[in-house]
Order: structure tokens, then sequence, then C-alpha cells
């Protein structure tokens, strides 16, 4: 039983420990703005762009249709985008009070990144995300962790 190394041997652990203190403390600070991190990340994949389909939200997102779908409903109910179109063209872009809204959930976003990771150097940080971006790249990841 030795030979089993501890879970702490584990990049992936170590990554995930990590990704969920992060992630955890983020869903809070959001959610006190009256958002999901899903809800957060399709209003930030819309913020600075024209009317998008959600066809390229699901490309862009790297999620279901499905998870779109309910994703627009929540956001729109919620006064933050707008639909246009017929249902068989629809297309989906921020209102007012959600283009208002993307940089004060921003604004949280970097407060949670200074939180997390200042205590490792200017030059650490740039290296950390240089590695995690070639990871993402060598993998072809695609999908928004949202969850």
């Amino acid at each position: 039983m030795s030979d089993i190394p501890d879970l702490t041997a584990h990049t992936g652990y170590l990554l995930r420990m990590v990704s969920n203190a992060v992630s955890q403390k983020f869903a809070r600070d959001v959610e006190g703005e009256g958002v999901t991190v899903a809800e957060w990340a399709m209003l930030r994949s819309l913020y600075g762009s024209d009317a998008t389909t959600p066809s390229d939200l699901v490309r862009k997102m790297g999620m279901t249709k499905g998870a779109i779908s309910k994703l627009a409903d929540r956001l729109l109910d919620k006064g933050l985008i707008a639909r246009t179109g017929s249902n068989r063209g629809q297309s989906l872009s921020l209102s007012p009070a959600g283009a208002q809204r993307v940089p004060i959930l921003a604004a949280l976003a970097d407060q949670n990144d200074a939180a997390f990771f200042t205590v490792l150097s200017g030059e650490e940080h740039k290296q950390l995300r240089d590695l995690l971006h070639g990871l993402i790249k060598t993998h072809g990841l695609t999908t928004m962790p949202v969850d």
C-alpha cells in the first residue's frame, strides 16, 4: 500500500483544490449580484458584440443548445439580455441593464483573482497563466468552466 502516492502528489488534485476555492468564492460573489457563474459567462460572451445567435453561443461557450437556452431564459427573466427575431432566427444581446452589470461582475472576477494569486510574483502569475494556456491549447479545451 505504501507505493500509492498521497493525493497531493497528483497535479490534477492540486489544480482541483485551487480551482474549487477560486470558483466557490467567485460563485458566492456573483450570487450577491443576482447571477450565477454560468450567467456571468454568457453575459461576458455577449459583452461588446452585436446580437448573437444561440448557435454562435453554443460554439463560443462550448455548451449544449439546451444549456444555452436555459441560461438565456433565466437572463431574459432577469432583464439582463434581450431576444430579437423569431423562433427560427433568434438573436441574443445584452440589455442596457446587462451591459451595466458586466463591468461590475468583471471587477469581482479581478478581485477574486487578486485575492488568490497576489501571493505569486508578477512573473510567477504570468508563467502560471502561460502554462495553463498551453495545456488548454494542447488538449483542445474549448468548454467554458461554468459549474
